[in-house]
């Protein structure tokens, strides 16, 4: 408990790092073009990091960040060492005030400390795929190339679109963008709910099942307890994949029927019942402190065994569970079958019946529907494209347009730019460390998985990157404000909406992106338009070294900081 203290804090302190690390990425232009103060600026960010809290329901991105390493080598060292040298590279890249990512040094240290875990555990003989999740990596590793290039192809048809002379052809391509924008956003929130349903009836985990019990038939063929398993798990798919085809007809009309209605119609139609007894037996089995058995069970033998017998005797607890949810047996009598079946602590006791009497499985339905509703942001996608259009109106055809109305104009939109962008990096930068936490009251055994999350881990974090952006990052902001390109309050306004688009973007498909390598993208993308060489390329190019760099560096730094901890822990 202690080591999970100091691993929560850690991360807070991580994502006040990154507050004050990354307040350059959302503050930059705006300081620049002299529209605010460093300090009024670092303010206006702090405040709408925090907003972010409200806006982002489904925490994908989180989600991505908890599943970067495989459970079985997520453990409190190794998410210790993750957070010691992600900590350590923030602040060496800070103080030299290069732009690093925030988010690539949190998963290169996570990684390297869990393989470094492996290849202590298991020497060489190890599979790569089963320490780490390759696909995470991976589209972390492309994004750090296609984020950038996101952020300046966005800048450059913000700033083309914008300084083009006609306003109504100016207005038919912001309605188009806009229109387009919206559709494909439906598309991931059509995509994210089922995604989410799959899950919540466990597809996901019985595919994986079924593809590792596979994997491992190949090398015995006749063990009959591995093909006892397959075929259990094969059944459980089967059924789950079945009641899925069943509502999948319901999910794609979810902006007509709501989520609550979805999720009447489901529990009418009796296709939540065996998923509500299934969660409701883990439920129970949790609060009896089966997940701090699970959490004990690599590293610790007389633990592994109990929990060998507590993971088989426990599916017992579904013949009980069934009755009581059935209204057949009162709460007493499923408490008394059930320690009869495994025995229930004293202590859990009221623990376990506040948990079954508490239970609701058209609820939790629902909360999982409605977590993919990203209404919000396209409320602000609409909302932002109606407010350019009205300024645009306003300037040209009601005013006589000046050089200075025009910069002042866009002086004024650079405060909407600049919280927009602060936003995209709330939500998606606070969301990284949640995705820690979480990891580690996994590994701790306090919850089971991501989707039990405390509702004190994310308005922690999002305070911690608030605080951290008000304390600022003056040396980046230098670099980022100048360096790279000179700036205009229009091209300030370019540069921090493509960012915020890019980031809402990657952060509806769950991708843990660089807020720093977006806004730097968007940068040069506006640079580039008024001419090539108004990029100062070798700034770029340095830049560019820090990006690559910082994934491999930080897994090498966790590596030696987890060999040491180890060393310390024997």
């Amino acid at each position: 408990m202690t080591l999970l203290i100091i691993i929560i804090a850690l991360a807070l302190i991580f994502d006040y790092i990154n507050g004050f690390h990354d307040a350059a990425n959302s503050i930059a232009t705006v300081v620049s073009t002299k529209v605010l103060t460093p300090f009024q600026a670092v303010l206006w960010a702090a405040l709408f990091n925090s907003v972010a809290f409200w806006i982002f329901k489904d925490h994908a991105v989180a989600n991505s960040i908890s599943k970067t390493v495989y459970k079985d080598f997520i453990t409190l060292p190794v998410i210790f060492s993750g957070l010691l040298a992600a900590i350590f590279w923030n602040l060496l890249t800070w103080w030299y005030g290069i732009p690093s990512s925030s988010s690539h040094t949190l998963i290169g240290g996570f990684a390297g400390a869990a393989i470094t875990h492996a290849l202590l555990q298991k020497g060489w003989d190890f599979s790569w795929s089963k320490v780490v999740d390759a696909d995470t990596i991976i589209k972390t590793i492309l994004f750090i190339f296609l984020a950038p290039i996101i952020g300046m192809t966005i800048s450059i048809f913000i700033t083309v679109v914008t300084i083009m002379r006609n306003i109504w052809w100016r207005f038919l391509i912001i309605g188009l963008a806009t229109t387009a924008t919206i559709l494909m956003f439906d598309r991931f929130e059509d995509s994210k709910i089922h995604e989410n349903v799959q899950k919540f009836y466990g597809i996901d985990k019985y595919e994986k099942e079924v593809k590792t019990l596979k994997e491992d038939l190949k090398l015995n063929q006749a063990d009959t307890v591995l093909l006892a398993k397959l075929k259990l798990n094969e059944e459980k798919l089967a059924k789950a994949n079945e009641t899925y085809a069943h509502l999948d007809p319901y999910l794609t009309q979810y902006d007509k029927l709501g989520a609550a209605q979805i999720a009447k119609t489901a529990k009418d139609s009796g296709w939540l019942n065996n998923t509500a007894v299934s969660k409701l037996k883990d439920a129970v089995r949790n609060a009896n402190d089966f997940l701090v058995l699970e959490a004990q069970a690599p590293e610790n033998k007389t633990a592994k065994e109990e929990y060998n017998i507590a993971k088989d005797k426990t599916e017992g607890y579904k013949a009980p569970v069934k009755l009581f949810l059935a209204s057949e047996i009162s709460l007493d009598s499923a408490v008394t079958a059930m320690n009869a079946i495994y025995p229930l602590q004293t202590k859990n006791l009221d623990k376990v019946k506040s948990k079954m009497t508490s239970f609701n499985i058209e609820k939790s339905f629902a909360g999982e529907i409605d977590k993919a509703d990203n209404s919000m942001i396209e409320y602000g996608i609409i909302g932002t494209a109606i407010l350019f259009m009205l300024i645009y109106l306003y300037i040209e055809k009601v005013k006589t347009p000046t050089a200075y109305t025009v910069a002042n104009m866009f002086k004024k939109l650079q405060l909407f730019s600049s919280a927009a962008f602060s936003i995209g990096h709330g939500g998606n930068d606070a969301q990284k460390v949640m995705g820690i936490i979480g990891a580690a009251l996994i590994a701790n055994g306090s919850i089971q998985e991501f989707s039990q999350l405390p509702s004190w881990v994310p308005v922690s974090c999002y305070l911690a990157i608030g605080l951290g952006t008000m304390s600022g990052g003056w040396k980046i902001v230098k670099t980022m404000g100048s360096k790279i390109t000179k700036v205009t309050p229009l091209e300030g306004v370019a540069a921090e909406t493509a960012g915020a688009f890019t980031l809402f973007f990657t952060g509806q498909m769950g991708i843990p992106v660089s807020t720093t390598h977006t806004i730097t993208g968007s940068i040069i993308g506006v640079g580039a338009t008024k001419r090539l060489s108004a990029v100062r390329w070798g700034v770029t190019t340095n830049l560019l070294w820090a990006w690559v760099l910082t994934i491999p560096v930080s897994g090498i730094l966790a590596a030696i900081t987890f060999y040491i901890v180890q060393y310390f822990m024997k």
